[in-house]
């Protein structure tokens, strides 16, 4: 079992379900130190007190506030255990929403609650099945490290998930990004969702998802330990520029059948329309107005001032 993060309960309207949270991930990246490259001694930073010019200790050092350019405020940890808030001990369900309602980009870290004692686990499992019966999540405030937050409680097997949430007003408007002013046609879109299916699965197991990059970084551990020459790292393809984007998606459409072993025949993208081959025929004309009006436009006076 994980260690403990967090202790606490759940907060059900007058249901309380004593919980302790641990995390639902782990990390399996390679981790990295620095070091003196001329001898390869081990870089460390030390903790250095301003005031006294003297590296100090963990057990010397807390929490503070600046309050003003002379005025520090202490803030131990006790005084953050003691915040008055009910979400200070518990984690207060507020509602109960569909999933698809949540925006996704809400969503981050999760940890699995496990119930704390035998009092706990009648009230565990019936949230646990009305959850899982419900077509529903619940939102919840919960206070961890000095701030509150919001929470998503989702069911995982038998087990209560919590996932951390941003506050609505963390969440950047995607006009930001300037998104393109682009016209695409029924038929690109057809052609595209064709691609999506013929990539579609029901499930993240295999090869594709695996971390090969921690796997080559290890191969390259590895090889400079023993002193042997570097993998060779491949060629990586170019992007292709795209001229035509319905050639493009029915090559890719072809690829992606190939690689599951199926017919790669493209039969189903669809054809240009005879609608879009009519408009195609009209377009001398529209042209042809479009010059008669500008020839207007030319001819005409600028008005005085």
């Amino acid at each position: 079992m994980p260690r403990t993060i967090w202790s606490g309960a759940i907060s059900f309207g007058l249901v309380t379900v004593p919980i302790h949270v641990v995390s639902a991930t782990e990390n399996h990246d390679i981790q990295f130190h620095q070091y003196h490259l001329e001898d390869m001694g081990r870089v460390r930073v030390k903790k250095v007190c301003e005031l006294e010019d003297r590296e100090i200790s963990q057990s010397e050092i807390g929490k503070g506030y600046e309050y003003a350019k002379d005025q520090v405020v202490a803030i131990s940890d006790a005084d953050l255990r003691e915040l008055p808030l009910p979400t200070a001990k518990a984690i207060e369900i507020e509602a109960f929403v569909p999933l698809e309602s949540i925006d996704a980009i809400q969503i981050g870290e999760g940890y699995y609650l496990a119930p704390d004692g035998q009092v706990a686990a009648k009230p565990y499992k019936l949230l646990v099945q009305a959850l899982g019966r419900s077509s529903k999540v619940a939102v919840a405030k919960y206070a961890w490290s000095g701030r509150e937050r919001l929470g998503l409680l989702r069911i995982r097997g038998d087990v209560i998930v919590l996932h951390a949430m941003r506050w609505p007003d963390e969440i950047r408007d995607p006009a930001a990004v300037d998104p393109p002013d682009e016209q695409v046609s029924e038929e690109e879109i057809e052609g595209a969702l064709a691609l999506m299916e013929s990539m579609a699965r029901d499930d993240l197991d295999g090869p594709e998802f695996e971390d090969t990059y921690t796997d080559a970084l290890a191969k390259v551990i590895e090889a400079k330990r023993e002193d042997r020459e570097l993998p060779e790292a491949p060629e990586p393809e170019k992007p292709a520029q795209v001229l035509d984007l319905m050639a493009a998606l029915n090559e890719s459409v072809e690829k992606a059948r190939a690689s599951r072993g199926q017919d790669a025949d493209v039969h189903d993208l669809p054809k240009k329309s005879a609608a879009k081959k009519a408009a195609k025929k009209r377009s001398p004309k529209k042209t042809a107005a479009k010059k008669t009006a500008a020839k207007k436009a030319t001819g005409r006076r600028p008005r005085s001032a």
